[in-house]
């Protein structure tokens, strides 16, 4: 799925463990609840995409674009998130484990 176009889409419950996404174009997406685990997300665009609640433990999303995106009570536990755009509000919001790499 590498440079997939799925903007708005609702991947509302999907399983997309260990899916690849890179650079995939998120844009506001509704990954409510979304399983994440594992998901190759380097580079992916998902500014304005809804994360409540998605499992992203062990996901790589290095160089990632977060910007606006709601990762309230999103697992980030083990995510690698080294250079992706993400703020500390944002993290502040979610679950991150002490493991996870954000840089």
């Amino acid at each position: 799925m590498a440079c997939t176009n799925v903007r708005r889409a609702n991947l509302h419950r999907a399983d997309l463990r260990n899916a690849n996404l890179r650079r995939a174009d998120l844009l506001h997406a509704d990954l409510t609840n979304a399983d994440l685990d594992g998901a190759h997300l380097s580079g992916a665009h998902l500014s304005g995409a809804t994360l409540y609640r998605a499992h992203l433990s062990e996901a790589t999303l290095n160089e990632a674009t977060l910007s606006g995106a709601d990762l309230s009570r999103a697992d980030l536990g083990d995510a690698d998130l080294s250079r992706a755009k993400v703020t500390e509000e944002q993290l502040k919001r979610s679950q991150v484990t002490q493991r996870s790499n954000h840089t």
